[in-house]
C-alpha cells in the first residue's frame, strides 16, 4: 500500500503526517505493531463494543522510516474506503475518529498540516 508525506481521511478535510518526535517505541506505546517488513499499523473498530463486527473501521499505516503514512476510514471487512463525513448516520464513528487522532496528535505521533 503506498504511503504519503501527508494524508487525510475521504472526506475530511484535516490533513495529518508523521511527527518530527515520533520514533519506533512512541508508535508501540501508542497501539501501533510492527510487521515483519518493519512498517507500522494501527487499526481500530470505530465502537464502544470493540466486538462489533459490523461498524467501520480506521486503518492508519506508517513506514518503516516512520516518515509516510496512509490514514483510512474502512467498512468492517477492511475492503472498501468509507466517507464518514458525508453523512449524519456516521456521527458515532466520525467522533471515535476525530477522538483517536486528536489522541495521537497528544501523543506527538501525528501533527495537523
Amino acid at each position: 500500500m503506498a504511503t504519503y508525506k501527508k494524508d487525510h481521511l475521504l472526506g475530511s478535510d484535516d490533513h495529518y503526517a508523521i511527527h518530527e518526535d515520533a520514533k519506533r517505541y512512541t508508535l508501540r506505546d501508542n497501539g501501533f505493531l510492527e510487521n515483519k517488513n518493519g512498517s507500522f499499523h494501527y487499526e481500530r473498530v470505530l465502537s464502544l463494543n470493540s466486538q462489533d463486527k459490523k461498524k467501520a473501521k480506521l486503518k492508519i499505516i506508517i513506514s518503516k522510516d516512520i516518515d509516510e503514512l496512509k490514514l483510512s476510514a474502512v467498512t468492517s471487512n477492511g475492503l472498501k474506503k468509507i466517507d464518514l463525513y458525508k453523512s449524519d448516520q456516521l456521527e458515532e464513528e466520525k467522533k471515535f475518529v476525530d477522538g483517536i487522532l486528536d489522541s495521537l496528535v497528544t501523543a506527538k505521533v501525528l501533527e495537523k498540516v
